[in-house]
């Protein structure tokens, strides 16, 4: 794909971006086009803030997609998340945010993700989006996260 831009982040130093707007997620040509199968990303220490108290919120996130034409860079990612930490949002906002921005920009075959977000106020909230059915064929594993028992 001769018109993919070089990533932004890759092989240079980079910074948090101040908020997941400003974030870059960069996208390279799939190693692998035609092949159907699945990219997992596993983010155990996710943080956002509550838009109410300001209070931090912790979740583990789960993203697994079926590429297309192309695959999100890793490095951005990381950096994509990571600018959530000064974000306020809802647990519902912030993980079918994320996802449909990924579905959007990236244009995988299929997308998930579950937000499994730990407790405030006693109540752990799960949160799941995906862009469709699965594509016939594909491997789907369970996510491997628990339902909140002192998830660990």
């Amino acid at each position: 794909m001769s018109d993919t831009p070089t990533p932004l982040h890759l092989g240079q130093s980079s910074t948090l971006p101040v908020s997941p707007e400003a974030a870059v997620l960069d996208y390279v040509p799939n190693p692998r086009p035609g092949s159907l199968y699945l990219v997992r990303f596993a983010a155990p220490e996710f943080t956002s803030l509550c838009p109410v108290t300001g209070q931090p919120d912790f979740a583990h996130l789960v993203i697994d997609y079926a590429p297309g034409e192309t695959i999100v860079e890793s490095k951005s990612l990381k950096l994509f998340l990571g600018s959530f930490r000064n974000h306020a949002g809802f647990h519902e906002d912030v993980t079918v945010g994320i996802a449909q921005r990924l579905f959007t920009e990236m244009q995988p075959r299929w997308l998930r993700i579950g937000g499994y977000w730990y407790p405030r106020g006693g109540i752990p909230i799960d949160v799941f989006w995906q862009s469709g059915a699965a594509p016939e064929g594909l491997w789907v594993p369970d996510q491997g996260v628990a339902s909140y028992r002192g998830r660990g």
